[in-house]
């Protein structure tokens, strides 16, 4: 990033320093397709949320499906958008995607890994679905890149501060620019604005830093000790309840304390943790996630989110379970 301020230059000036930033810009573009095995191209962006409002109001496709799980970056983009409904595991239910798509040329969007559950989506399944019936699929890809490999996918988007690169960095991938209607004059005239260079040097360089498995299984160890206590005082451990669960993300509901509750009280601990999406906790209105999975409302209130990242510790992992076991009690 540092030296991406350096080269002070706009990308798009044709000048001896300008051509110094776009010749910076291009090789960490080609940086982000390697790291991500990606072999479209790549819109670089302000984050996930501009991608989505990119893929969803410039793809030449017609109706827009949108699961009816995905985050709310995603539902703001496509607000006529026809939801599809997932079943009680969290997975999409693929009959209704099945009819749904028997129209000219959707555009289905869908969340790889879930960012309230960790929950992951058969991509390849409903990507057959998808290309069988002439459509394209665009996938949230903001809480998997740099974790998982990138799923068959027409468009994919990504957030750089959710694998430890810096915030207000992202891109859409696109597997061919044909897909999307011209937007503007920067990003070969398909995003407006001039390109933010520290975050996308910054952005590759993380990617290319990124280790596999993004986090030791040994880190998240202690987690299994508050699995059967969970259980066993009436708590529920939402990953019992999922089709493919991932590691990264973790739902977990007390036996009585209110989320809003817990969210303070870990806080007070010194712990950050979050009630339904981190981006829309602040609401204190129930999930739509766990409207759409069918979760019983109490169940819905006292349940947390707590995610683990790049830096995320052992040790934090044991005051985290410890805590949690100390407020079960209450």
């Amino acid at each position: 990033m540092e030296e991406g301020f350096a080269l002070w230059a706009n990308p798009s000036s044709p000048h001896a320093e300008g051509r110094k930033a776009r010749a910076a810009l291009e090789d960490a573009r080609e940086g982000v397709k390697r790291a991500l095995a990606w072999e479209g191209e790549v819109i670089f962006t302000s984050g996930a949320s501009e991608a989505a409002a990119l893929a969803l109001g410039h793809a030449k496709a017609g109706a827009r499906l949108v699961s009816a799980v995905e985050h709310d970056a995603i539902l703001k983009a496509a607000p006529d958008g026809e939801r599809l409904p997932v079943k009680a595991d969290g997975a999409l239910d693929l009959e209704v995607l099945a009819e749904a798509v028997q129209r000219e040329r959707p555009l289905v969007a869908v969340q790889h890994i879930n960012s309230e559950t960790g929950n992951r989506q058969d991509i390849a399944a409903i990507a057959g679905q998808v290309h069988q019936a002439g459509g394209l699929l665009l996938t949230d890809c903001a809480q998997s890149a740099g974790k998982i490999a990138i799923p068959t996918c027409d468009m994919a988007i990504v957030s750089a501060h959710k694998f430890g690169g810096p915030i207000g960095i992202g891109a859409l991938l696109v597997k061919d620019f044909a897909m999307l209607e011209p937007a503007g004059g920067q990003e070969r005239g398909y995003r407006r604005g001039t390109e933010n260079l520290p975050g996308v040097l910054g952005m590759a360089a993380a990617l290319e830093a990124a280790s596999s498995p993004y986090i030791e299984p040994f880190v998240l160890e202690p987690l299994d000790a508050i699995v059967e206590h969970c259980r066993k005082s009436g708590g529920i451990w939402l990953s019992d309840r999922l089709s493919d669960p991932t590691p990264y993300v973790r739902a977990i509901a007390m036996p009585k304390m209110s989320g809003s509750a817990q969210v303070m009280r870990f806080d007070m601990a010194g712990i950050s943790v979050s009630q339904g999406s981190a981006c829309s906790s602040g609401t204190m209105k129930t999930s739509h996630v766990m409207q759409a999975m069918q979760v019983e409302p109490e169940v819905a209130d006292r349940t947390i989110r707590a995610s683990f990242g790049w830096n995320t510790t052992r040790e934090e992992v044991e005051r985290f379970a410890e805590v949690w076991l100390e407020l079960a009690k209450t």
